[in-house]
């Protein structure tokens, strides 16, 4: 069986690191990417992708992208459901397996923070 996707787009928020309760670190972000054809009126749909990002992948992310930044992610499609206090909810959300930074200015920006870090 297959389940890989392929997705290029940008960042809907600066993105957060997260720890779960054993320290493992991830980020919840959402891409919006940009449908390849255009509605009738002449414009593109576009659609919000919520991602989840672990360990390197999203402390990377955290410090090298901001807002509006582009990127391109190789994953898989993951779906799961828990209970609210009034039903049974259901997501479906894409793991990233593979980030790619693409846009140049958002890095540019963010590596003085890094030196911060450092």
């Amino acid at each position: 069986m297959i389940n890989q996707t392929t997705l290029v787009g940008r960042l809907t928020k600066d993105p957060q690191l997260k720890n779960t309760s054993d320290g493992t670190a991830y980020s919840q972000i959402t891409l919006a990417v940009n449908r390849n054809f255009r509605n009738q009126a002449g414009d593109f749909h576009t659609d919000f992708v919520t991602l989840t990002l672990w360990r390197k992948n999203a402390e990377n992310t955290v410090i090298y992208c901001r807002k509006g930044s582009v990127i391109g992610v190789v994953g898989r499609v993951q779906t799961r459901s828990y209970e609210n206090q009034q039903q049974r909810v259901y997501t479906t959300e894409i793991v990233a397996e593979s980030v790619k930074f693409l846009s140049g200015k958002a890095q540019e920006t963010s590596s003085s923070q890094e030196q911060a870090f450092l």
